[in-house]
């Protein structure tokens, strides 16, 4: 990823939002007490444009592989490439860059829906609802809610995300309020469903992206890792 060095300030206050969550749930308060302080940092803001084609070219990739074809892509314009500017560049010259030709479909319908206003401008993606931008943004090609919750999560700082389909809010969830065997490792059958999920969540409205960075968290302590970063599936 791109990141231009400086650190942007949450939109919210974490320390309302980590008191909330440990007065609504007391197993969430105990693995907040685990984790320790809340240490999201966002990532830097670009345009929805260059955030979503970043989210293409990092689909089903390793990281460094991913950051590889995002280098390239970005030599063939100097920098992040102007909607215009991609869909007049052959499809021979990005592929060069590695990038498959089903992608190269899905960066061209978001160079299309960024000229149309479909994909709105950072101006106005500040100023819409969760909701409506996820409706916008998978309007594009190869864009799923998911995608988007992370653009909300950890470029817009939105308070108020539940990933319930993301595997590591699902499993942080069964490792901490679910009774999980120790005899054997956890496997996807231990994980709850996402409506499962969303109806404990409703508890920690208004801050349940805070609730889902310590579900990952759990994760981390499972593994005995470092709790940082953010979900397996990143």
């Amino acid at each position: 990823m791109i990141h231009d060095g400086r650190s942007r300030k949450l939109p919210f206050d974490v320390v309302e939002a980590v008191a909330h969550l440990k007065a609504s749930d007391a197993k969430l308060g105990a693995l907040i007490d685990r984790v320790g302080a809340f240490a999201l940092r966002l990532d830097p803001l670009p345009s929805p444009f260059e955030s979503l084609l970043e989210s293409i070219l990092y689909q089903q990739l390793h990281g460094k592989a991913a950051a590889t074809i995002h280098r390239r892509v970005r030599e063939i314009y100097g920098g992040d490439p102007a909607p215009q500017a991609l869909l007049d560049t052959p499809n021979e010259r990005i592929r060069a860059a590695g990038v498959s030709g089903n992608k190269i479909k899905a960066l061209r319908d978001l160079a299309a829906r960024t000229l149309d206003g479909t994909v709105p401008s950072h101006a106005m993606i500040c100023k819409m609802s969760d909701a409506d931008i996820v409706e916008r943004l998978t309007e594009v090609r190869g864009i799923g809610p998911w995608t988007v919750e992370m653009l909300l999560i950890f470029r817009m700082g939105r308070p108020d995300v539940l990933p319930v389909t993301d595997y590591g809010v699902r499993k942080g969830y069964a490792l901490t309020f679910q009774r999980l065997p120790k005899s054997r490792a956890l496997t996807s059958n231990d994980l709850p469903k996402p409506d499962v999920v969303f109806k404990r969540g409703k508890r920690w409205a208004p801050f349940r992206s805070v609730a889902s960075w310590y579900l990952w968290r759990a994760c981390d302590l499972a593994k005995g890792s470092t709790p940082a970063g953010r979900s397996s599936k990143e």
